[in-house]
């Protein structure tokens, strides 16, 4: 009977130790999530504008603020700070190439400037 005394209260310190980790670690997933679909999202926007910006009656600049609207109104202004765009020769064939440098989210959106660079390729109709 002594034994059974010395354990009580133990299961409410068991569950208190184990919800914190339990939570801890479910915070982490979802900001791996917040994070991959930023990634995601950043470089479908490139690819975007990097298509609008390829096409044959294209007027240069329409690539970046096509990029740019698509980023502001996916995630964030923040994140369409650093949007730009050069020819680039792949395979012998020329590319329009948009590149968007980002914060990586570390706490839900924020993060560190400058971490997160993702590049948009697009075949160019004036060849």
């Amino acid at each position: 009977m002594s034994g059974r005394r010395d354990e009580r209260g133990a299961a409410i310190a068991d569950f208190a130790m184990v919800s914190v980790l339990v939570l801890v670690l479910f915070l982490m997933v979802v900001q791996l999530g917040l994070a991959l679909h930023a990634r995601n999202t950043l470089i479908s926007c490139a690819s975007e504008g990097a298509r609008l910006g390829a096409r044959a009656d294209a007027l240069p600049g329409q690539a970046v603020s096509r990029t740019q609207t698509l980023v502001t109104e996916s995630l964030s202004a923040r994140y369409a700070r650093s949007v730009t765009t050069r020819e680039a020769l792949v395979g012998g064939v020329r590319v329009l190439e948009v590149r968007v440098v980002a914060p990586i989210p570390v706490i839900g959106l924020l993060g560190p400037d400058e971490s997160l660079d993702v590049v948009g390729r697009a075949f160019l109709e004036s060849q």
